[in-house]
């Protein structure tokens, strides 16, 4: 889709920012959805490497709900 229409006056879509709007939020939403991704997986590794130690040294740890 592009901001041209040969329709108006000075050319320009009058349905352009319903469609810019939209776009804008789906490029930050995303970026936001990769680097929570990338959290999970830091802490997820890290719950592992807590609870291996803990498994080692024959401690108990809550389970998962």
């Amino acid at each position: 889709m592009n901001n041209y229409c040969a329709f108006s006056i000075d050319h320009k879509c009058i349905k352009w920012i319903d469609y810019e709007i939209p776009r804008q939020e789906l490029v930050e939403a995303d970026e936001l959805c990769h680097g929570n991704w990338i959290e999970i997986e830091k802490k997820n590794k890290y719950i592992h490497t807590l609870q291996t130690i803990l498994e080692s040294n024959h401690i108990s740890y809550p389970q998962e709900m």
